[in-house]
């Protein structure tokens, strides 16, 4: 019929342009996804091009939840019986890096790395993964393990925080319990929405079953970017130095307790500051012939003139809390 076809968890913007229809389905509810399923049938039949699942549970306010479960594992089970009655093409699965080993500084991780997560989000993603293999059958299949999505005007939890950090020249801000040469890969949005159309397009001459990392070959330390963000906030390098975990930890806690659990860092995530995650991308490069063509280092400056030009629309489009005051510009 050649409309777009999308099923989301909740209604209400951004609203999808007039060529698509937003079904509304809760992951967590049989009677929603059967409802989603019987529409999709009625307006469109029962041939698809391909199934772009992105729908998953993500938090970084407890290590653990039950939802990981409710939302990613199961919900993904309920999805996968209900595309038994319907010609699927193509199957593609929005999993993480994460679900890998780090690596040292020196290396890269490649697909065939051995799989270890350290948190629930990348466990629910091994399960669901392998939930996958085993109930899509002949169904071809791509899983994209892909690194931390931002966009231009941020959009990514983890580098608004540290922004934020910055720019209200908190205490916390110059120390890091982790090895400041170490990060991780990040990938923008509009490169992922790139790579997604590509597979699409593809899926006649992909193999059955594919998986592939998604991620720019540039990865920026932890201090490096405290140095960028210094430099573009306030002209000159954050002095970052290192701190024991054991404190690191003692004072997330007491942050937490004193702001009521509303300060970004928790202790569990202490553990993971040593992590690094630099990706190896040539089976996507060699199977799409894709490769991002934006980098965070490029995109960051852009990032901070829109904090700068307007404050409090940036923390609006962050989700992040107003200081009483904006900090004053040098």
């Amino acid at each position: 019929c050649g409309r777009a076809r999308r099923t989301d968890h909740r209604a209400g913007p951004p609203h999808p342009p007039p060529v698509a229809e937003a079904i509304s389905v809760d992951f967590s509810s049989d009677n929603s996804m059967d409802y989603a399923f019987e529409r999709l049938r009625h307006g469109f039949g029962t041939r698809l091009a391909s199934v772009i699942h992105l729908a998953a549970y993500y938090s970084f306010s407890k290590k653990d939840s039950p939802l990981y479960e409710e939302i990613t594992v199961r919900g993904t089970e309920r999805l996968i019986k209900r595309l038994k009655d319907f010609q699927v093409e193509q199957f593609i699965f929005s999993s993480t890096m994460l679900v890998h080993a780090p690596c040292e500084p020196d290396q890269r991780i490649n697909e065939d790395r051995p799989l270890q997560a350290k948190w629930a989000y990348p466990a629910s993603k091994i399960k669901t993964e392998a939930i996958l293999r085993e109930m899509l059958g002949s169904t071809p299949l791509v899983m994209q393990r892909i690194a931390g999505i931002y966009d231009d005007k941020c959009h990514s939890i983890p580098i608004s925080h540290q922004i934020q950090r910055i720019y209200e020249k908190e205490l916390t801000s110059h120390f890091y319990p982790g090895d400041l040469r170490k990060g991780q890969s990040f990938l923008h949005l509009e490169d992922l929405v790139d790579v997604i159309e590509r597979t699409v397009l593809s899926r006649k001459s992909l193999p059955a079953q594919t998986i592939w990392l998604l991620g720019e070959p540039s990865t920026l330390s932890y201090g490096e970017l405290q140095r960028t963000l210094g430099k573009l906030l306030y002209g000159k390098e954050w002095k970052t130095w290192k701190i024991p975990k054991p404190f690191a930890k003692v004072g997330a806690w007491l942050q937490n307790i004193v702001t009521g659990g509303k300060t970004f860092i928790k202790p569990w995530m202490i553990d993971l500051s040593d992590d690094h995650y630099a990706l190896d991308i040539s089976r996507v490069k060699s199977l799409l012939n894709w490769q991002p063509r934006r980098t965070l280092q490029e995109t960051i400056p852009h990032m901070i003139q829109l904090l700068k030009k307007d404050p409090a629309s940036w923390y609006r489009m962050n989700k992040l809390e107003a200081p009483s005051a904006f900090p004053v510009q040098n």
